[in-house]
């Protein structure tokens, strides 16, 4: 009887791949949007039919463009964020529904122009707390399709001047809507 119950858990585990753009800014200013890519690895531990709960792995490029007469500015962040999401599906549509929290992990924050690329990493949270929430397609045979809008809950970092560039990251947080595709396996 144990191993028929294990056999039933087990079918409901499903790991996938995503990859996909981001459109990201920062909350507080008005900068431009700066595109970017996230992708990386989930898994989904299925409830029931409706509910399950989807722990996700991605590399993900956040940030900024800052333009004025004489700059050029591309503010680069790059994080590992790793969102915990209730994933509701809506029956035999394939349609989806996702929210949760995120907690992402700074690797890298970068000033890049035309010539040079400046680091401003010791200027910002290593950690950036916030949440995920989104919609999608997914096909039962497991490719899927979804958009995404993640914003942090703690500023990205204070204000900085770096070499003489001024970063404004004290009352911002990262924002950023993200469109992947992606495919689960292990499908029934």
């Amino acid at each position: 009887m144990a191993s028929v119950s294990f056999a039933a858990q087990a079918q409901s585990i499903k790991y996938g791949l995503k990859a996909g753009a981001s459109l990201t800014n920062i909350t507080g200013s008005k900068q431009d949007n700066k595109f970017g890519f996230n992708g990386g690895v989930l898994a989904n531990f299925g409830i029931n039919d409706m509910f399950s709960i989807q722990p996700e792995v991605l590399y993900s490029n956040k940030g900024y463009k800052f333009a004025n007469g004489q700059n050029n500015l591309r503010f680069a962040l790059n994080y590992i964020d790793v969102p915990v999401l209730v994933k509701v599906a809506t029956g035999s549509t394939g349609l989806f529904f996702e929210l949760g929290p995120q907690a992402g992990f700074r690797l890298t924050a970068d000033v890049k122009d035309a010539d040079d690329a400046i680091s401003f990493k010791e200027y910002t949270r290593s950690v950036d707390f916030g949440y995920a929430a989104g919609l999608g397609f997914q096909v039962e045979s497991g490719p899927m399709i979804g958009l995404r809008y993640n914003c942090g809950f703690t500023n990205v970092g204070q204000d900085s001047n770096v070499n003489g560039i001024r970063a404004t990251a004290a009352n911002a947080k990262n924002s950023a809507f993200q469109l992947y595709v992606g495919y689960m396996f292990g499908g029934k």
